[in-house]
């Protein structure tokens, strides 16, 4: 699994900016992140939590109403394997592993070989 070699979280352009161990670059926009937040309280239940949320989806989601805050005010590690943000709401029981941080990458390439890896997992995984 790929780790990164840096975070940088650029307030002004409403980013996260992680260059990952095997050269790739993502950038998460701060909305799109908090959207996919992992935590149970956002994804409807413990049998949902660590789900990978519908990727396409959440890129295609334009809010009609904030009901949730888009900006972090502080960005925690979390061990040697992810992070868990704290937005300007409050909320912070999101917890971000490297694995899921990479696998919800919103760039062409990342959401292309999802794609192409989806039609190959057998249902259920």
């Amino acid at each position: 699994m790929p780790r990164p070699t840096a975070i940088t979280l650029d307030r002004q352009r409403q980013l996260l900016i992680i260059p990952w161990d095997d050269g790739h670059r993502s950038e998460y926009p701060l909305s799109f992140l908090r959207e996919g937040c992992p935590c149970v309280e956002c994804r409807g239940g413990h049998d949902n939590m660590g789900q990978p949320p519908d990727v396409d989806s959440l890129l295609l989601t334009i809010p009609l109403e904030r009901t949730k805050s888009y900006l972090i005010s502080k960005l925690l590690p979390v061990g040697n394997y992810g992070l868990q943000p704290e937005w300007t709401d409050g909320h912070q029981t999101g917890l971000y592993t490297w694995a899921y941080l990479r696998e919800l990458c919103p760039c062409p390439e990342c959401r292309a070989r999802a794609k192409d890896q989806s039609l190959y997992r057998p249902l259920g995984e």
